[in-house]
Protein backbone atom coordinates (compact mmCIF):
# COMPACT_ATOMS: atom_id res chain seq x y z
CA UNK A 1 0.00 0.00 0.00
CA UNK A 2 1.19 3.47 -0.94
CA UNK A 3 -0.63 6.03 1.17
CA UNK A 4 -0.22 9.70 0.19
CA UNK A 5 -2.61 11.39 2.59
CA UNK A 6 -1.45 15.02 2.26
CA UNK A 7 -2.29 17.74 -0.23
CA UNK A 8 0.35 20.09 -1.64
CA UNK A 9 -0.54 23.72 -0.95
CA UNK A 10 1.68 26.79 -0.76
CA UNK A 11 4.93 24.89 -1.08
CA UNK A 12 4.28 22.24 1.59
CA UNK A 13 2.58 18.88 2.13
CA UNK A 14 -0.40 19.63 4.37
CA UNK A 15 -3.39 17.79 5.79
CA UNK A 16 -6.70 18.19 4.03
CA UNK A 17 -9.82 19.63 5.61
CA UNK A 18 -11.37 16.15 5.82
CA UNK A 19 -9.87 12.88 7.06
CA UNK A 20 -11.79 10.92 4.39
CA UNK A 21 -9.70 8.88 1.97
CA UNK A 22 -10.13 7.52 -1.55
CA UNK A 23 -8.88 3.97 -2.15
CA UNK A 24 -6.76 3.51 -5.30
CA UNK A 25 -7.09 0.03 -6.80
CA UNK A 26 -4.77 -2.17 -8.86
CA UNK A 27 -6.97 -3.16 -11.85
CA UNK A 28 -4.93 -6.30 -12.55
CA UNK A 29 -5.37 -7.75 -9.07
CA UNK A 30 -8.45 -5.88 -7.78
CA UNK A 31 -6.47 -5.19 -4.59
CA UNK A 32 -5.90 -1.77 -2.98
CA UNK A 33 -2.75 0.10 -4.03
CA UNK A 34 -3.00 3.00 -1.63
CA UNK A 35 -5.05 5.90 -0.31
CA UNK A 36 -5.24 9.59 -1.18
CA UNK A 37 -7.12 12.52 0.41
CA UNK A 38 -10.73 13.16 -0.50
CA UNK A 39 -10.40 16.89 -1.02
CA UNK A 40 -13.11 19.44 -0.24
CA UNK A 41 -14.24 22.85 -1.46
CA UNK A 42 -12.36 24.31 1.50
CA UNK A 43 -9.16 22.65 0.28
CA UNK A 44 -9.76 24.20 -3.14
CA UNK A 45 -10.22 27.62 -1.55
CA UNK A 46 -6.87 27.27 0.25
CA UNK A 47 -5.06 26.14 -2.90
CA UNK A 48 -6.52 28.92 -5.06
CA UNK A 49 -5.67 31.52 -2.41
CA UNK A 50 -2.07 30.24 -2.38
CA UNK A 51 -1.90 30.41 -6.18
CA UNK A 52 -3.32 33.95 -6.25
CA UNK A 53 -0.83 35.10 -3.62
CA UNK A 54 2.08 33.64 -5.61
CA UNK A 55 0.92 34.97 -8.99
CA UNK A 56 2.38 38.50 -9.06
CA UNK A 57 5.93 37.42 -8.24
CA UNK A 58 5.86 34.37 -10.54
CA UNK A 59 4.36 36.36 -13.43
CA UNK A 60 7.21 38.87 -13.02
CA UNK A 61 9.96 36.24 -13.40
CA UNK A 62 12.01 36.22 -16.59
CA UNK A 63 11.77 33.55 -19.24
CA UNK A 64 15.23 32.38 -18.21
CA UNK A 65 14.17 32.01 -14.57
CA UNK A 66 11.13 29.94 -15.50
CA UNK A 67 13.28 27.79 -17.81
CA UNK A 68 15.65 27.18 -14.90
CA UNK A 69 12.86 25.82 -12.69
CA UNK A 70 11.42 23.70 -15.51
CA UNK A 71 14.86 22.22 -16.23
CA UNK A 72 15.11 21.17 -12.59
CA UNK A 73 11.63 19.63 -12.88
CA UNK A 74 12.67 17.72 -16.00
CA UNK A 75 15.69 16.37 -14.13
CA UNK A 76 13.48 15.33 -11.23
CA UNK A 77 11.12 13.45 -13.53
CA UNK A 78 14.04 11.71 -15.22
CA UNK A 79 15.40 10.63 -11.84
CA UNK A 80 12.01 9.14 -10.95
CA UNK A 81 11.27 7.59 -14.37
CA UNK A 82 11.43 3.98 -13.23
CA UNK A 83 9.19 4.64 -10.22
CA UNK A 84 6.75 6.59 -12.39
CA UNK A 85 6.52 3.78 -14.96
CA UNK A 86 5.93 1.13 -12.31
CA UNK A 87 3.35 3.27 -10.51
CA UNK A 88 1.35 3.92 -13.70
CA UNK A 89 1.60 0.26 -14.74
CA UNK A 90 0.00 -0.67 -11.41
CA UNK A 91 -2.64 2.08 -11.16
CA UNK A 92 -3.73 2.21 -14.84
CA UNK A 93 -2.83 -1.28 -16.06
CA UNK A 94 -0.53 -0.07 -18.84
CA UNK A 95 2.02 -2.80 -19.70
CA UNK A 96 5.30 -1.84 -18.04
CA UNK A 97 7.29 -1.60 -21.27
CA UNK A 98 4.70 0.85 -22.66
CA UNK A 99 4.54 2.71 -19.35
CA UNK A 100 8.32 3.11 -19.48
CA UNK A 101 8.45 4.18 -23.13
CA UNK A 102 5.43 6.52 -23.10
CA UNK A 103 3.87 7.13 -19.69
CA UNK A 104 7.18 8.00 -17.97
CA UNK A 105 9.05 9.47 -20.95
CA UNK A 106 6.45 11.78 -22.50
CA UNK A 107 6.10 14.03 -19.40
CA UNK A 108 9.83 14.73 -19.60
CA UNK A 109 9.38 15.71 -23.24
CA UNK A 110 6.44 17.96 -22.33
CA UNK A 111 8.61 19.90 -19.90
CA UNK A 112 11.62 19.98 -22.24
CA UNK A 113 9.46 21.51 -25.00
CA UNK A 114 8.78 24.59 -22.88
CA UNK A 115 12.35 24.88 -21.65
CA UNK A 116 13.28 25.12 -25.32
CA UNK A 117 10.55 27.65 -26.13
CA UNK A 118 11.58 29.82 -23.19
CA UNK A 119 15.19 29.86 -24.39
CA UNK A 120 14.13 32.08 -27.29
CA UNK A 121 13.03 35.64 -26.59
CA UNK A 122 9.41 36.30 -27.49
CA UNK A 123 9.40 39.28 -29.84
CA UNK A 124 6.85 41.99 -29.13
CA UNK A 125 4.82 42.84 -32.21
CA UNK A 126 4.24 46.37 -33.56
CA UNK A 127 0.97 46.97 -35.42
CA UNK A 128 0.75 50.59 -36.54
CA UNK A 129 1.00 52.72 -33.40
CA UNK A 130 0.29 49.72 -31.11
CA UNK A 131 2.68 47.49 -29.21
CA UNK A 132 1.11 44.01 -28.83
CA UNK A 133 2.33 42.10 -25.79
CA UNK A 134 1.52 38.77 -24.10
CA UNK A 135 0.85 38.35 -20.39
CA UNK A 136 -0.01 35.33 -18.22
CA UNK A 137 -3.73 34.62 -17.96
CA UNK A 138 -3.47 34.20 -14.17
CA UNK A 139 -4.38 31.26 -11.93
CA UNK A 140 -4.94 28.06 -13.90
CA UNK A 141 -6.89 24.99 -12.77
CA UNK A 142 -6.02 21.72 -14.50
CA UNK A 143 -8.47 18.80 -14.28
CA UNK A 144 -6.98 15.65 -15.74
CA UNK A 145 -7.95 12.02 -16.57
CA UNK A 146 -6.62 8.59 -15.62
CA UNK A 147 -5.50 7.08 -18.94
CA UNK A 148 -2.21 9.00 -19.30
CA UNK A 149 -2.24 10.39 -15.77
CA UNK A 150 1.12 12.14 -15.69
CA UNK A 151 1.39 13.34 -19.30
CA UNK A 152 -2.08 14.86 -19.11
CA UNK A 153 -0.89 16.96 -16.17
CA UNK A 154 2.52 17.98 -17.55
CA UNK A 155 1.17 18.96 -20.98
CA UNK A 156 -0.93 21.57 -19.13
CA UNK A 157 1.29 22.38 -16.16
CA UNK A 158 4.50 22.99 -18.13
CA UNK A 159 3.07 25.59 -20.56
CA UNK A 160 1.07 27.27 -17.79
CA UNK A 161 4.23 27.68 -15.70
CA UNK A 162 6.21 28.75 -18.77
CA UNK A 163 3.60 31.44 -19.45
CA UNK A 164 4.00 32.82 -15.93
CA UNK A 165 0.78 31.39 -14.50
CA UNK A 166 0.30 29.70 -11.14
CA UNK A 167 -1.52 26.36 -11.06
CA UNK A 168 -3.86 24.16 -9.04
CA UNK A 169 -3.87 20.52 -10.21
CA UNK A 170 -6.75 18.09 -9.70
CA UNK A 171 -5.75 14.63 -11.00
CA UNK A 172 -8.17 11.76 -11.60
CA UNK A 173 -9.05 9.96 -8.39
CA UNK A 174 -8.85 6.66 -10.33
CA UNK A 175 -5.10 6.86 -11.03
CA UNK A 176 -3.62 9.69 -8.93
CA UNK A 177 -0.44 8.23 -7.46
CA UNK A 178 1.90 9.39 -10.24
CA UNK A 179 0.75 12.97 -9.57
CA UNK A 180 2.29 12.72 -6.11
CA UNK A 181 5.61 11.70 -7.67
CA UNK A 182 5.36 14.77 -9.93
CA UNK A 183 4.81 17.01 -6.91
CA UNK A 184 7.77 15.41 -5.14
CA UNK A 185 9.82 16.53 -8.15
CA UNK A 186 8.24 19.99 -8.15
CA UNK A 187 9.02 20.42 -4.45
CA UNK A 188 12.59 19.25 -4.99
CA UNK A 189 12.95 21.73 -7.87
CA UNK A 190 12.22 24.55 -5.42
CA UNK A 191 9.31 26.31 -7.09
CA UNK A 192 8.22 29.26 -4.93
CA UNK A 193 5.40 28.58 -2.48
CA UNK A 194 1.96 28.67 -4.10
CA UNK A 195 3.14 28.47 -7.72
CA UNK A 196 2.03 24.82 -7.93
CA UNK A 197 -0.67 23.19 -5.79
CA UNK A 198 -2.30 19.74 -5.66
CA UNK A 199 -5.84 18.95 -4.48
CA UNK A 200 -7.10 15.40 -4.99
CA UNK A 201 -10.71 14.34 -4.84
CA UNK A 202 -13.84 13.69 -6.87
CA UNK A 203 -14.89 15.69 -9.91
CA UNK A 204 -18.31 16.79 -8.67
CA UNK A 205 -16.68 18.31 -5.57
CA UNK A 206 -13.09 19.39 -6.31
CA UNK A 207 -13.45 19.71 -10.09
CA UNK A 208 -16.62 21.78 -9.92
CA UNK A 209 -15.21 23.96 -7.13
CA UNK A 210 -12.19 24.77 -9.32
CA UNK A 211 -14.27 25.42 -12.44
CA UNK A 212 -16.59 27.73 -10.53
CA UNK A 213 -14.00 29.47 -8.38
CA UNK A 214 -13.84 33.26 -8.89
CA UNK A 215 -10.11 33.16 -8.12
CA UNK A 216 -9.40 30.86 -11.08
CA UNK A 217 -8.80 32.61 -14.40
CA UNK A 218 -8.58 29.60 -16.73
CA UNK A 219 -9.47 25.91 -16.66
CA UNK A 220 -7.77 23.23 -18.76
CA UNK A 221 -9.73 19.98 -18.78
CA UNK A 222 -9.20 16.58 -20.39
CA UNK A 223 -11.86 13.89 -20.15
CA UNK A 224 -15.25 12.83 -21.44
CA UNK A 225 -17.61 15.00 -23.46
CA UNK A 226 -20.20 14.92 -20.67
CA UNK A 227 -17.73 16.00 -17.99
CA UNK A 228 -16.16 18.62 -20.29
CA UNK A 229 -19.57 20.07 -21.06
CA UNK A 230 -20.24 20.36 -17.34
CA UNK A 231 -16.89 22.07 -16.71
CA UNK A 232 -17.60 24.57 -19.49
CA UNK A 233 -21.10 25.22 -18.11
CA UNK A 234 -19.86 25.86 -14.58
CA UNK A 235 -16.91 27.97 -15.74
CA UNK A 236 -19.10 30.09 -18.01
CA UNK A 237 -20.83 31.63 -15.03
CA UNK A 238 -17.64 33.51 -14.16
CA UNK A 239 -16.56 34.00 -17.82
CA UNK A 240 -13.25 32.22 -17.47
CA UNK A 241 -11.18 30.76 -20.26
CA UNK A 242 -11.72 27.03 -20.83
CA UNK A 243 -9.61 24.60 -22.84
CA UNK A 244 -11.19 21.19 -23.46
CA UNK A 245 -9.58 18.03 -24.81
CA UNK A 246 -12.37 15.48 -25.07
CA UNK A 247 -13.20 12.27 -26.90
CA UNK A 248 -12.31 10.74 -30.22
CA UNK A 249 -13.46 8.12 -32.72
CA UNK A 250 -10.60 8.35 -35.16
CA UNK A 251 -10.66 6.87 -38.66
CA UNK A 252 -7.71 4.93 -40.06
CA UNK A 253 -8.32 5.17 -43.81
CA UNK A 254 -6.48 2.60 -45.92
CA UNK A 255 -6.69 3.61 -49.58
CA UNK A 256 -6.73 0.98 -52.31
CA UNK A 257 -3.05 1.39 -53.28
CA UNK A 258 -1.67 1.23 -49.73
CA UNK A 259 0.56 -1.47 -48.25
CA UNK A 260 -2.36 -3.26 -46.63
CA UNK A 261 -0.42 -5.45 -44.22
CA UNK A 262 1.65 -2.56 -42.82
CA UNK A 263 -1.41 -0.32 -42.51
CA UNK A 264 -3.42 -2.98 -40.70
CA UNK A 265 -0.54 -3.96 -38.40
CA UNK A 266 0.15 -0.36 -37.36
CA UNK A 267 -3.58 0.35 -37.13
CA UNK A 268 -4.25 -2.53 -34.77
CA UNK A 269 -1.32 -1.51 -32.56
CA UNK A 270 -2.61 2.07 -32.44
CA UNK A 271 -6.18 1.00 -31.63
CA UNK A 272 -5.08 -1.23 -28.75
CA UNK A 273 -2.37 1.00 -27.24
CA UNK A 274 -2.89 1.33 -23.47
CA UNK A 275 -5.71 -1.20 -23.71
CA UNK A 276 -7.52 1.05 -26.18
CA UNK A 277 -7.84 3.62 -23.41
CA UNK A 278 -6.43 6.38 -25.61
CA UNK A 279 -8.45 9.32 -26.91
CA UNK A 280 -6.50 9.35 -30.20
CA UNK A 281 -6.95 5.61 -30.90
CA UNK A 282 -7.75 4.74 -34.52
CA UNK A 283 -10.79 2.68 -33.61
CA UNK A 284 -12.41 2.80 -37.07
CA UNK A 285 -10.42 1.03 -39.79
CA UNK A 286 -11.76 1.94 -43.24
CA UNK A 287 -10.84 -0.48 -46.04
CA UNK A 288 -11.91 -0.89 -49.69
CA UNK A 289 -14.81 -3.35 -49.86
CA UNK A 290 -12.84 -5.63 -52.17
CA UNK A 291 -10.03 -5.86 -49.60
CA UNK A 292 -12.17 -6.25 -46.48
CA UNK A 293 -11.75 -10.02 -46.05
CA UNK A 294 -7.98 -9.78 -46.44
CA UNK A 295 -7.88 -6.87 -43.99
CA UNK A 296 -10.00 -8.78 -41.46
CA UNK A 297 -7.65 -11.77 -41.67
CA UNK A 298 -4.68 -9.52 -40.96
CA UNK A 299 -6.47 -7.68 -38.17
CA UNK A 300 -7.38 -10.99 -36.53
CA UNK A 301 -3.77 -12.18 -36.70
CA UNK A 302 -2.33 -9.01 -35.18
CA UNK A 303 -5.08 -8.62 -32.57
CA UNK A 304 -4.58 -12.16 -31.32
CA UNK A 305 -0.88 -11.37 -30.80
CA UNK A 306 -1.89 -8.88 -28.10
CA UNK A 307 -1.07 -11.08 -25.13
CA UNK A 308 -3.34 -10.40 -22.17
CA UNK A 309 -1.73 -10.45 -18.75
CA UNK A 310 -0.09 -8.84 -15.77
CA UNK A 311 1.13 -5.34 -16.72
CA UNK A 312 4.40 -6.02 -14.87
CA UNK A 313 5.15 -9.05 -17.10
CA UNK A 314 7.41 -8.03 -20.05
CA UNK A 315 5.46 -10.39 -22.33
CA UNK A 316 2.16 -8.58 -21.76
CA UNK A 317 0.85 -6.40 -24.58
CA UNK A 318 -2.69 -5.89 -23.27
CA UNK A 319 -3.29 -5.06 -19.62
CA UNK A 320 -6.62 -4.65 -17.83
CA UNK A 321 -9.15 -1.88 -18.12
CA UNK A 322 -8.59 0.70 -15.40
CA UNK A 323 -11.68 -0.24 -13.36
CA UNK A 324 -14.65 -2.57 -13.10
CA UNK A 325 -16.88 0.20 -14.43
CA UNK A 326 -14.68 0.65 -17.50
CA UNK A 327 -14.52 -3.10 -18.13
CA UNK A 328 -18.29 -3.41 -17.91
CA UNK A 329 -18.77 -0.45 -20.25
CA UNK A 330 -16.47 -1.97 -22.87
CA UNK A 331 -18.13 -5.39 -22.62
CA UNK A 332 -21.55 -3.76 -23.06
CA UNK A 333 -20.37 -2.12 -26.29
CA UNK A 334 -19.09 -5.46 -27.58
CA UNK A 335 -22.47 -7.05 -26.90
CA UNK A 336 -24.13 -4.08 -28.63
CA UNK A 337 -21.96 -4.60 -31.70
CA UNK A 338 -23.05 -8.23 -31.95
CA UNK A 339 -26.69 -7.24 -31.36
CA UNK A 340 -26.58 -4.67 -34.18
CA UNK A 341 -25.25 -7.22 -36.67
CA UNK A 342 -21.51 -6.62 -36.88
CA UNK A 343 -19.37 -9.72 -37.44
CA UNK A 344 -17.26 -10.66 -34.40
CA UNK A 345 -13.91 -11.66 -35.90
CA UNK A 346 -11.98 -12.23 -32.68
CA UNK A 347 -12.29 -11.44 -28.98
CA UNK A 348 -15.64 -10.85 -27.37
CA UNK A 349 -17.32 -9.84 -24.14
CA UNK A 350 -16.22 -12.85 -22.08
CA UNK A 351 -13.19 -12.60 -19.80
CA UNK A 352 -10.03 -13.75 -21.61
CA UNK A 353 -9.03 -17.30 -20.63
CA UNK A 354 -7.25 -17.54 -17.30
CA UNK A 355 -8.10 -13.96 -16.30
CA UNK A 356 -11.12 -14.16 -14.03
CA UNK A 357 -9.39 -11.80 -11.56
CA UNK A 358 -8.69 -8.31 -12.87
CA UNK A 359 -10.60 -6.09 -15.25
CA UNK A 360 -9.46 -7.71 -18.48
CA UNK A 361 -11.09 -7.52 -21.92
CA UNK A 362 -9.85 -9.49 -24.91
CA UNK A 363 -8.54 -7.71 -28.01
CA UNK A 364 -11.69 -7.54 -30.13
CA UNK A 365 -12.16 -6.98 -33.85
CA UNK A 366 -15.49 -6.48 -35.63
CA UNK A 367 -16.02 -6.68 -39.39
CA UNK A 368 -18.89 -5.60 -41.64
CA UNK A 369 -19.49 -2.64 -39.31
CA UNK A 370 -22.11 -0.15 -40.50
CA UNK A 371 -20.81 3.46 -40.32
CA UNK A 372 -23.87 4.59 -38.34
CA UNK A 373 -23.84 1.74 -35.82
CA UNK A 374 -23.19 2.28 -32.12
CA UNK A 375 -19.70 0.79 -32.14
CA UNK A 376 -18.75 2.97 -35.12
CA UNK A 377 -20.03 6.17 -33.52
CA UNK A 378 -19.41 5.93 -29.77
CA UNK A 379 -16.03 6.18 -28.04
CA UNK A 380 -15.65 2.75 -26.42
CA UNK A 381 -12.28 3.39 -24.72
CA UNK A 382 -11.24 -0.24 -24.79
CA UNK A 383 -9.54 -2.76 -27.12
CA UNK A 384 -12.31 -2.82 -29.71
CA UNK A 385 -11.63 -2.20 -33.42
CA UNK A 386 -14.38 -1.68 -36.01
CA UNK A 387 -13.48 -2.51 -39.62
CA UNK A 388 -15.73 -0.58 -42.03
CA UNK A 389 -15.79 -1.25 -45.80
CA UNK A 390 -16.12 1.61 -48.30
CA UNK A 391 -16.91 1.80 -52.03
CA UNK A 392 -14.52 4.49 -53.28
CA UNK A 393 -12.39 7.39 -52.03
CA UNK A 394 -15.31 9.81 -51.71
CA UNK A 395 -17.23 7.23 -49.72
CA UNK A 396 -14.20 6.75 -47.45
CA UNK A 397 -14.03 10.50 -46.84
CA UNK A 398 -17.74 10.68 -46.03
CA UNK A 399 -17.41 7.82 -43.53
CA UNK A 400 -14.27 9.32 -41.95
CA UNK A 401 -16.11 12.62 -41.41
CA UNK A 402 -19.30 10.88 -40.21
CA UNK A 403 -18.56 11.44 -36.54
CA UNK A 404 -19.36 13.96 -33.83
CA UNK A 405 -15.65 13.75 -32.96
CA UNK A 406 -12.59 15.01 -34.79
CA UNK A 407 -9.45 14.41 -32.75
CA UNK A 408 -7.09 12.20 -34.71
CA UNK A 409 -6.85 9.84 -37.67
CA UNK A 410 -4.67 8.30 -40.33
CA UNK A 411 -4.49 7.75 -44.06
CA UNK A 412 -2.35 5.29 -46.04
CA UNK A 413 -1.45 5.33 -49.73
CA UNK A 414 1.49 4.38 -51.93
CA UNK A 415 1.17 7.91 -53.33
CA UNK A 416 2.11 10.36 -50.57
CA UNK A 417 0.59 13.30 -52.46
CA UNK A 418 -2.72 11.44 -52.71
CA UNK A 419 -2.59 10.66 -48.99
CA UNK A 420 -1.82 14.29 -48.11
CA UNK A 421 -4.67 15.55 -50.30
CA UNK A 422 -7.03 13.16 -48.52
CA UNK A 423 -5.69 14.17 -45.08
CA UNK A 424 -6.46 17.82 -45.81
CA UNK A 425 -10.14 16.97 -46.27
CA UNK A 426 -10.64 15.02 -43.05
CA UNK A 427 -12.22 17.13 -40.32
CA UNK A 428 -9.83 16.34 -37.51
CA UNK A 429 -7.24 18.08 -35.36
CA UNK A 430 -4.40 15.66 -36.17
CA UNK A 431 -3.91 13.08 -38.89
CA UNK A 432 -0.95 10.82 -39.67
CA UNK A 433 0.13 10.09 -43.23
CA UNK A 434 1.56 6.60 -43.79
CA UNK A 435 2.32 6.06 -40.12
CA UNK A 436 4.22 9.31 -39.51
CA UNK A 437 5.53 9.76 -35.97
CA UNK A 438 3.75 11.66 -33.21
CA UNK A 439 5.19 15.17 -32.83
CA UNK A 440 5.05 16.49 -29.23
CA UNK A 441 5.93 20.01 -30.44
CA UNK A 442 2.91 20.24 -32.74
CA UNK A 443 -0.46 21.56 -31.53
CA UNK A 444 -2.81 18.90 -30.17
CA UNK A 445 -6.58 19.23 -30.02
CA UNK A 446 -9.76 18.48 -31.88
CA UNK A 447 -12.61 19.60 -34.07
CA UNK A 448 -16.31 19.29 -33.22
CA UNK A 449 -17.03 17.55 -29.89
CA UNK A 450 -13.38 16.56 -29.50
CA UNK A 451 -12.71 19.85 -27.80
CA UNK A 452 -11.85 23.53 -27.76
CA UNK A 453 -8.34 24.97 -27.91
CA UNK A 454 -4.94 23.35 -28.34
CA UNK A 455 -2.31 21.75 -26.15
CA UNK A 456 1.41 21.18 -26.62
CA UNK A 457 3.99 23.22 -28.50
CA UNK A 458 3.78 26.97 -29.05
CA UNK A 459 -0.02 27.01 -29.37
CA UNK A 460 -0.25 25.15 -26.08
CA UNK A 461 1.66 27.99 -24.45
CA UNK A 462 -0.65 30.59 -25.98
CA UNK A 463 -3.68 29.02 -24.26
CA UNK A 464 -2.26 30.47 -21.03
CA UNK A 465 -1.45 33.98 -22.34
CA UNK A 466 -3.56 37.11 -22.64
CA UNK A 467 -2.98 39.59 -25.47
CA UNK A 468 -2.67 43.31 -24.69
CA UNK A 469 -2.45 46.20 -27.17
CA UNK A 470 -0.57 49.28 -25.95
CA UNK A 471 -1.16 52.36 -28.12
CA UNK A 472 1.92 54.57 -28.42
Amino acid sequence: MTDRMDLYISGAWVAGESSSAIIVENPATQKPLGRIPEGTKGDVDRAVAAARKALPAWAATTRQERAHYLTKLQDGLAKRAEDIAETIAREVGTPLRIATRIQAALPQTDVATYVELLSVDEPEERIGNSLVVKEPVGVVATITPWNYPLHQITCKLAPALAAGCTVVVKPSEVAPLSAFLLFDALHEAGFPAGVVNLVTGYGPVVGEALAAHPGVDAVSFTGSVAAGSRVAEVAAKSIKRVTLELGGKSANVILDDADLETAVKVGVANAFLNGGQTCTAWTRMLVPVELEEEALGLAKKYAEAFTVGDPMDPATKLGPMVSAAQRDKVRAYILKGVEEGARLVTGGAEAPGGHDVGYFVAATVFGHVHPDSTIAQEEIFGPVLSVIPYQDEEDALAIANNSRFGLHGAVWSADSDRALAFARRVRTGQIDVNGAAFNPKAPFGGYKQSGVGREMGRLGLEEFLETKSIQL
